[in-house]
């Protein structure tokens, strides 16, 4: 009983981390397309 009731946080959390290292990676390449632009501008 445990096991079935603890899985479904433990899939909740693997999907919280998920999302954030999908907002983290769209950052860093937001971050990285937003100086390749100003470099380029200046």
């Amino acid at each position: 009983m445990k096991n079935k009731e603890n899985k479904p946080i433990y899939d909740r959390g693997r999907i919280f981390v998920k999302i954030m290292a999908g907002v983290l990676a769209l950052l860093m390449v937001a971050g990285t397309g937003i100086t390749l632009v100003y470099a380029l501008m200046a």
